[in-house]
C-alpha cells in the first residue's frame, strides 16, 4: 500500500510539474515602448495570416522587458524582449543565472530619438552640448563640475529660445532614456575637454558625473507611454518631449522635431547616421522556447519578413526605418538559423 501511495504521489507531482511548465498557446513579447507599435502591428498581421492567437505585447520599457524576459524559462516569462538598445552584459549574465540561455539577437531597423515640441513653439536647433548643459544634473562650468544652474534654453545657448527648460521624457527603465543619455548627454559632455579627458581615463567616473538627469523639475520622468508625452507637450506651453522618431512621424500634424547639430530628424538622416541621435532597434528571442510556444518561430519570421521590416514594408508605414538590404537579408537568415548571440562586451 505504501508503495502504491508513493507511486501515486510521485505521479501527482509529475503531473503538477507537467502542468506548471505547459506552454502558453500564444507568443508573449515585452519591453520597449518604441518597439511596441511595430510589435503590435506585426502581431496583428501574424494572427490574420496564420489564424493563430495574436501575440501578447507589453510596453514596459527596454529595461523592464529584458528583466522580465531574463526572469526564467517557461510560460510565466516572455518569449521575446523588445529593445531600443543592445542587451547589456549585466542583463545577459542575469539571464544565464536564471537558466535563460541561447538568446537570439535580431536587429529589426533604425529609429531616431527626437526632441519635439508643439507646432506653435519656436524652432530649436540644438547642439548635442546644449542638451547636456540643459538637462545634466551636474554640468561643466569654467572647467569644473557644478550643480546645473541653467533656467532657460537661452542661458545654455545664445541662439536658443528664452523658454524655461522643461522636458518630459522616458523613465530610467526605458531604452530610449538609455540611448538619449548615451548619445545626447554623454555625447554632449565629451565636447568639453575636461569631460572627454575623464571619459578617456576613467569611464565609470565619467558616467557617474555626467549621466544623471536633472531632478529639479527641468526633466520630468513621464512614463513609458510616448503618446501621453505628446499630449502633455501639446497642453504645456514651452515644454519639450523626448521619444522615438516614429511617434513624431505619426503626429506630424501636431508636433515638430528639433534639429540637432544642424540636422533635422528625417528617415533619411536617421538611416544614414547623419542625425546624431540615431539608434538600432532589436528583438531578443529565447531559442529554447521555439517548438514549445506555439507560433513563436512563425512570428519571428513575420517580424523579419520583406513585407514587415523590408523596404516599403508595413512597418515602414508605422515609422520604422528599414535596414540596408544586405543587413535585412542577414537578419532573415539569422531568424531562420536561430544562432545564439555571444555575450555582450559591456
Amino acid at each position: 500500500m505504501k508503495t502504491l501511495l508513493g507511486a501515486t504521489a510521485a505521479l501527482g507531482l509529475l503531473a503538477g510539474a507537467s502542468s506548471a511548465h505547459a506552454a502558453r498557446d500564444y507568443v508573449w513579447a515585452a519591453g520597449s515602448s518604441t518597439v511596441f507599435p511595430f510589435s503590435t502591428r506585426t502581431a496583428e498581421n501574424f494572427a490574420k495570416k496564420t489564424g493563430k492567437k495574436a501575440p501578447k505585447i507589453e510596453s514596459l520599457g527596454t529595461g523592464g522587458g529584458v528583466k522580465m524576459f531574463c526572469g526564467g524559462m517557461g510560460e510565466k516569462f516572455p518569449d521575446i524582449a523588445n529593445a531600443s538598445r543592445p542587451m547589456k552584459k549585466s542583463e545577459f549574465d542575469a539571464c544565464r543565472a536564471k537558466g535563460v540561455n541561447n538568446i537570439v539577437e535580431l536587429k529589426i531597423g533604425f529609429d531616431g530619438i527626437v526632441v519635439a515640441m508643439d507646432k506653435s513653439s519656436p524652432d530649436y536647433n540644438f547642439k548635442v552640448e546644449h542638451l547636456y548643459l540643459g538637462l545634466g544634473q551636474t554640468v561643466l562650468r569654467g572647467g569644473q563640475f557644478v550643480a546645473n544652474p541653467y533656467k532657460t534654453w537661452k542661458d545654455v545657448g545664445a541662439g536658443l529660445p528664452a523658454n524655461r527648460i522643461l522636458v518630459y521624457g522616458p523613465p530610467p527603465t526605458s531604452g530610449t532614456r538609455d540611448a538619449f543619455v548615451e548619445l545626447a548627454i554623454e555625447g554632449g559632455a565629451k565636447k568639453f575637454p575636461t569631460a572627454k579627458a575623464l571619459h578617456d581615463t576613467d569611464e565609470k567616473a565619467f558616467k557617474a558625473k555626467v549621466d544623471p538627469l536633472r531632478t529639479d523639475g527641468a526633466w520630468v520622468d513621464a512614463g513609458e507611454n510616448d503618446n501621453a508625452i505628446i499630449g502633455t507637450i501639446e497642453k504645456t506651453p514651452g515644454a519639450l518631449g523626448v521619444f522615438g522618431y516614429s511617434f513624431l512621424e505619426e503626429n506630424a500634424n501636431k508636433i515638430k522635431g528639433a534639429s540637432v547639430n544642424g540636422v533635422k530628424p528625417t528617415a533619411q538622416a536617421i538611416a544614414s547616421g547623419q542625425y546624431p541621435l540615431s539608434r538600432s532597434l532589436y528583438i531578443y528571442v529565447k531559442k529554447d522556447q521555439v517548438g514549445v510556444t506555439p507560433g513563436l518561430k512563425e512570428f519571428i519570421a513575420e517580424f523579419v519578413s520583406d513585407s514587415a521590416t523590408g523596404r516599403g514594408g508595413y512597418l515602414q508605414d508605422r515609422g520604422l526605418i528599414p535596414l540596408p538590404p544586405a543587413q535585412h537579408e542577414a537578419m532573415k537568415a539569422a531568424a531562420g538559423k536561430l544562432t545564439p548571440m555571444a555575450a555582450p562586451k559591456s
